[in-house]
């Protein structure tokens, strides 16, 4: 299956960008709030539950490639669901004058049960949108 792939422009040099992806008190801020501890090096992991209005999910995250202004790379599993992994990319391009493209591409959603729906293509499509314009609001409204 073909990744989910969003982009946006943010109003914002490429350091505040990646400093706002890979900080905990910026994170929590715009992404999940209950993140409990992140460190952007690879082998990291942390856990947290999500709720839905139906279920909670345990999101279990490993850290498998930093490049420090860059890119950074989880491995994204729902254990309670399924072992399988998903793969989440943040890739961070400078378009010059205090402007950065973000690039988040989601790989692997199929492995989910996908009668469950929030695993369903258009809900992590949604879900990634919704971050992203997140994340785009926090930093261009600071």
């Amino acid at each position: 299956m073909n990744p989910i792939i969003v982009k946006r422009i943010i109003n914002q040099p490429i350091g505040k960008v990646w400093n706002a992806i890979t900080d905990l008190d910026q994170m929590v801020q715009w992404f999940f709030e209950n993140i409990p501890d992140f460190k952007a090096e690879v082998g990291f992991v942390t856990e947290f539950k999500v709720k839905s209005k139906t279920r909670d999910f345990l999101h279990l995250w490993k850290i498998v490639e930093v490049i420090p202004n860059q890119k950074i790379k989880y491995d994204w599993r729902y254990p309670d669901y399924y072992g399988g992994s998903s793969f989440v990319t943040f890739e961070l391009i400078s378009e010059g004058n205090n402007k950065t493209e973000l690039i988040i591409t989601a790989k692997g959603i199929e492995n989910f049960p996908q009668e469950i729906p929030e695993f369903s293509r258009e809900s992590c499509r949604g879900g990634w949108e919704y971050f992203s314009n997140r994340l785009k609001n926090f930093l261009e409204n600071d």
